[in-house]
């Protein structure tokens, strides 16, 4: 299938998919929300790969939404509209429901909601210099893609709400000292590798086996991420209203 804001490859029983908007660091855009959302279904025919890796085309991983996207919008209380939210939520559905593991191959920045995406994912690999943010709140958005419910599960509650309320980046070692990231890799080249033999590794093992430890896994998990994630969507807060000047202020 032709795309025009992702690349699919398929090789060995892994399906690559690339983020392919480079020269805007491949910033989500509604039309890039939905091709992901037709590479995921596509992804769970029954001839399907074995693995899904996501990673970013030229210097980044993913920035996050595009903002300028975002420019033309009118949010309401933090809220930045069902243009993004509405296929954003049935993205991070698929990569959730996926019955393949899903890798995020994080090099360059992986911003809020691209770090919303990553933390859907199986696991995360980065390279030790990667960037990561979650910035929501110094651009008064609110968040409805699940940072509230996957954030603490990844880093704790206490440093997950220090990284929220400061909206601080951090390296991609420290994504992995504090356990967000598996690991993270020496450069690029290396985390090539190293995600490339993880992949092979699962690929080789038996299909049904991996797919009935990630339905029992979903079943481990602490929390009821679906649930805290519903929670977070429906919950209002009125009291956001400088979404806007906040965005503008950085696009000058």
């Amino acid at each position: 299938m032709a795309w025009e804001n992702i690349l699919t490859n398929e090789a060995e029983g892994v399906l690559t998919i690339t983020l392919n908007r480079p020269e805007a660091l491949n910033a989500f855009t509604p039309a890039m929300l939905e091709e992901l959302i037709s590479a995921f279904a596509d992804a769970e025919r029954e001839d399907g790969a074995a693995v899904i890796v996501v990673e970013g085309a030229g210097r980044a991983f993913c920035a996050g939404v595009d903002l300028k996207v975002l420019s033309g919008a009118e949010p309401k209380a933090g809220r930045v509209g069902p243009v993004f939210d509405e296929p954003a939520g049935r993205l991070m559905t698929a990569v959730r429901a996926a019955t393949r593991p899903v890798i995020a191959k994080v090099h360059g920045a992986c911003f809020t909601g691209a770090l919303e995406f990553a933390l859907h994912c199986d696991f995360i690999h980065a390279t030790a210099d990667a960037k990561f943010g979650d910035t929501h709140a110094k651009f008064a958005i609110r968040p409805t893609w699940g940072m509230s419910q996957t954030l603490p599960g990844a880093v704790g509650l206490r440093r997950a709400r220090e990284l929220s309320y400061t909206a601080k980046t951090f390296t991609g070692k420290q994504a992995a000292d504090w356990g967000l990231a598996n690991a993270a890799h020496e450069d690029k080249d290396a985390l090539d590798r190293a995600v490339a033999d993880i992949a092979a590794a699962i690929a080789a093992n038996d299909r049904a086996t991996v797919a009935a430890y990630k339905h029992l896994h979903a079943i481990a998990e602490t929390r009821d991420v679906p649930a805290g994630i519903r929670a977070e969507i429906e919950a209002e807060f009125p009291d956001i209203t400088d979404t806007l000047a906040r965005i503008g202020g950085f696009l000058k």
